[in-house]
């Protein structure tokens, strides 16, 4: 399958700014409410899954990993897993600007380059459209897609329009 891989930089950037935006509602939500921005950022869908900070992490790191590894370029560390909110809102603007200096030109013809990547329990070699289409978009979604719902599930005012905050 081709796909025009590089399109996935500007997805991912719209996601990124949907993130942020959301982060700032839960903030603007959690002040009201008297909560710092700590608690804010520990606060789960249930006891047993991962937090709001890890939600963010999640999104930030597939946002500039999977399209470095589909390039073929060095691929960014993770962030910080213990930032505060500025910090996590900081990291969002780094992944950006990054996303922002990629090219069109370096995904070309890149869509069968084989892709090694540690699962855990396997690591498969993927071609890199595959894994950017089916592994890394459809987290990068999931964890996306928990941040909303950890945050309307504490109560804060958003809705589907906020998911679309980065732009069509």
């Amino acid at each position: 399958m081709t796909v025009c891989l590089f399109t996935f930089v500007d997805l991912y950037s719209k996601g990124l700014t949907t993130l942020d935006h959301l982060l700032a509602k839960g903030a603007e939500f959690a002040a009201s409410k008297g909560v710092s921005e700590a608690e804010m950022l520990d606060w789960r869908l249930i006891d047993d899954m991962n937090p709001l900070s890890f939600q963010t992490i999640v999104v930030t790191n597939f946002s500039k990993q999977w399209p470095a590894r589909a390039a073929g370029l060095p691929v960014p560390e993770n962030i910080p897993e213990d930032l505060d909110l500025a910090g996590y809102r900081a990291e969002i603007a780094n992944a950006k600007a990054y996303l922002a200096g990629l090219k069109a030109e370096q995904f070309a013809g890149r869509d069968a380059a084989p892709v090694t990547f540690n699962l855990g329990m396997m690591e498969p070699t993927l071609p890199a459209g595959q894994w950017l289409t089916g592994f890394a978009t459809t987290n990068f979604y999931f964890h996306l897609s928990t941040a909303y719902g950890i945050l309307r599930h504490k109560g804060v005012q958003i809705g589907k329009p906020d998911l679309f905050a980065g732009g069509l």
